[in-house]
């Protein structure tokens, strides 16, 4: 099994409070971010590693090459306008196998991962997607779910379900059959294509992950720290 990392965002809330570390290099819990995310990836059972970061901080770039991960992590260095497009330049790397993705400010409590990864493949393709009851973004994503975990809508038709999704997903190669067409479209979001490939006739399926920490925003990190501790 695979996993693909997204940490290409901009950071621009943290920029704008004038936090001048990037996004990957902040810490919770001892560990940057993006060391984090590499760190619940391993230990779900991911034997290599797709991670994408932005050309704009070229210290994330060097902080990863300079460190020795337990698995390989083959690193891409590209600006995209969206966490669609980096999960779309993630592709030749991960379009052989299964694999886990999660973005790299989605902190979440140790061994959820793992658990959302056994799931995703007990469920079969298309995708499982990590969901929880605890509502932390600004703009969540909400899911409808049926008797069998299978995901009936995303959006705003499902806003009175309760889940929402935490940013971590299980997907088979199958996925990426869809690229060209959410491209065509002119889509721009992941939460979009997710959306796409419910219209395709995809099969999507939630598992419950439990709560999980949106590091968005400064004030996040304090409770991303809180969160660590209390779930370490």
């Amino acid at each position: 099994m695979k996993a693909g990392i997204i940490a290409a965002g901009l950071g621009e809330r943290f920029k704008n409070a004038g936090i001048t570390v990037p996004k990957p290099l902040l810490t919770a819990g001892g560990k940057t971010l993006v060391e984090r995310a590499i760190h619940d990836v391993v230990a779900a059972g991911a034997n290599e590693i797709a991670l994408i970061v932005n050309a704009e901080y070229p210290e994330v770039e060097r902080y990863v090459r300079e460190r020795t991960w337990p698995v390989p992590v083959r690193l891409t260095v590209k600006t995209t306008p969206s966490s669609m497009e980096s999960f779309f330049t993630l592709a030749p790397h991960l379009a052989d196998s299964p694999f886990l993705l999660t973005t790299v400010d989605a902190v979440a409590a140790e061994g959820s991962l793992d658990a959302l990864a056994r799931a995703g493949l007990a469920a079969g393709p298309c995708g499982t997607l990590a969901v929880t009851r605890f509502v932390d973004d600004e703009k969540p994503l909400w899911v409808r779910l049926g008797a069998d975990a299978t995901i009936l809508a995303l959006g705003a038709s499902a806003a009175d379900s309760g889940w929402v999704t935490s940013g971590s997903y299980f997907f088979f190669p199958e996925v990426y059959a869809h690229v060209a067409n959410a491209r065509g479209r002119g889509l721009g979001a992941l939460r979009q294509f997710l959306a796409l490939l419910l219209e395709k006739g995809e099969r999507l399926h939630g598992f419950p992950a439990g709560k999980s920490i949106d590091v968005d925003r400064p004030e996040d990190l304090a409770v991303a720290e809180r969160f660590v501790k209390a779930h370490a």
